[in-house]
């Protein structure tokens, strides 16, 4: 399958074929004795025979044995590089801005060997380890004005058809085991749908298969090419396919380019336990000895404290950690949740609980063999409850205090005419000290009027927030927006300025703060 990569690429444009070649490095050494104790004086009738060349073939380590994982991709990398101005594009963003690839880099590091592994295990083109620089950046926490989510940015629909849980507690899309599994299955789907056309398969990743469809008939009956750069696609998708190829060359020839990324070692960093229960987060934290927020990290995929009541239950955790985490939750029973003995009070019902403790009915209901949802006051009940606060940022970044900025979201503030320190810090509710740590100024420092500050900003329930640029749409208003995104009318206001706008304009651009655990619900 690996051989037949871009192959309508290759079609199309001059150059643009794919080679498999193997170089074979190889010694000649010509061997001498110099021991005069061990020659022979040559007589009349002797004749030296020169000993024969041996040839030491240099062994070249395999894509495996390589210690970094990028040199372990660029070695399996097959798809020439279309003269395209659209890749020459990209790529040269890419040079521009280095300091993204760090940033991919980092955060890549617990994931990419795993990645790399499932996509050899199944003979795919390596090229798409790379999708998720394409797709997310690799945020595991990745949201899109689409509604995607997750490393590889997939949808609600998309990711229930191919076995995604999505619920209270869970978002498959952004499980990076789950997801991974998910979408390298919709990959082969796809090319399987496109007759092994990888560029197609790509495109319809993006766009949706019954576009790309559509265009290659609509070109057929004109009498065009129907390859990947000469149908007529949405801009968003006609820029997908250069950015994969630009990253990838970018990627394989770092040296060229003069370029230089992480180096991601190639050997697993992290690994699956499967706790046969529900597991309190910061449980999990305290067995495997590693911070809250590094739990999180690692397991996007929960939304609450806990994982889910009916699973599933697994964790990624650190490779070093797996044996002192299993030892710990074995010394606890394997019981992976904290639970209450409360009695039950006048005015309580289950659901009334249930709020109050961060959990479910049914959560409450399995943890007492209750089938119904009748309670009787003076009744002793069971309740599971977070360790911690569960469902706060303040929690889940208990362990990074040693940041500079704040947890949450960023945000930026325009000083207005009269604004002081202390004024801006009240109605933002936040710290004269954490503005002055955030800007890196002093409570002396004078404001000047359109000057820019940087404000964290915390979600009221604890969620994990990414900005969403959203392009308004025709019969779009405010409180459909809103409702869409799981947001109040007044922050999208505020957001973007538009106090005194009646109305939103079709193609309007609105930025929008969005809690990723709250809009899969």
């Amino acid at each position: 399958m690996k051989t037949r990569f871009f192959l309508a690429s290759a079609l199309l444009l001059a150059g643009c074929q794919i080679t498999n070649t193997t170089n074979t490095v190889e010694e000649k050494t010509n061997t001498t004795n110099n021991d005069p104790a061990a020659q022979v004086a040559p007589t009349a009738t002797t004749k030296t025979t020169p000993k024969p060349q041996v040839v030491v073939p240099k062994k070249i380590p395999t894509p495996q044995e390589q210690q970094d994982v990028w040199e372990r991709i660029s070695m399996q990398l097959r798809a020439d590089i279309p003269n395209d101005q659209r890749v020459i594009h990209y790529r040269d963003w890419y040079l521009r801005h280095p300091s993204h690839l760090n940033t991919v880099a980092q955060r890549a590091e617990p994931f990419l060997y795993m990645i790399t592994e499932e996509i050899e295990k199944r003979d795919l083109p390596l090229e798409l380890a790379l999708l998720p620089i394409v797709e997310s950046s690799f945020d595991q926490f990745a949201y899109s004005h689409g509604r995607a989510a997750g490393l590889w940015q997939i949808t609600a629909p998309t990711g229930r058809s191919f076995g995604l849980e999505q619920n209270w507690w869970y978002d498959g899309r952004r499980d990076v085991v789950e997801s991974t599994r998910a979408a390298l299955d919709l990959l082969e789907y796809l090319n399987r749908k496109f007759d092994g056309n990888w560029l197609h398969a790509l495109a319809a990743y993006n766009t949706g298969e019954g576009r790309v469809f559509r265009a290659i008939r609509n070109n057929r009956a004109a009498g065009k090419p129907t390859d990947f750069w000469s149908l007529d696609l949405p801009r968003e998708t006609s820029d997908y396919v250069p950015k994969l190829l630009a990253v990838s060359d970018v990627i394989q020839n770092r040296d060229k380019y003069g370029i230089s990324i992480p180096a991601i070692d190639n050997e697993p960093a992290v690994k699956l336990v499967k706790p046969k229960t529900q597991m309190d987060l910061a449980m999990a934290a305290k067995f495997a000895n590693v911070s809250l927020d590094e739990i999180q990290r690692l397991n996007p995929g929960y939304n609450r404290w806990a994982t889910a009541p009916e699973g599933p239950s697994h964790l990624l955790l650190p490779v070093s950690k797996v044996d002192k985490f299993n030892a710990a939750f074995a010394e606890n029973g394997h019981r992976g949740m904290k639970v209450i003995r409360y009695e039950v009070k006048p005015g309580d019902t289950l659901s009334v609980l249930a709020r109050k403790h961060k959990t479910t009915t049914k959560q409450i209901q399995r943890a007492n063999n209750m089938s119904g949802t009748n309670i009787r006051v003076g009744r002793h009940i069971l309740i599971p409850v977070a360790m911690q606060d569960g469902e706060t940022v303040a929690a889940r970044m208990a362990n990074n205090t040693q940041q500079s900025h704040g947890s949450g979201y960023r945000t930026t503030y325009t000083v207005q005419s009269g604004d002081s320190l202390w004024t801006i810090a009240r109605q933002q509710k936040v710290s004269i000290d954490q503005i002055t740590r955030w800007n890196g100024i002093s409570k002396n420092s004078p404001l000047r009027v359109g000057q820019k500050l940087t404000l964290w900003k915390s979600s009221e329930t604890g969620g994990v927030i990414r900005t969403v640029y959203y392009k308004v749409r025709s019969g779009d208003n405010l409180s459909t927006i809103a409702q869409r995104y799981k947001v109040k009318v007044a922050d999208v206001v505020k957001w973007n300025q538009i106090n005194g706008q009646k109305y939103l304009k079709p193609g309007q651009q609105l930025k929008l703060y969005v809690d990723v655990t709250k809009v899969s619900v």
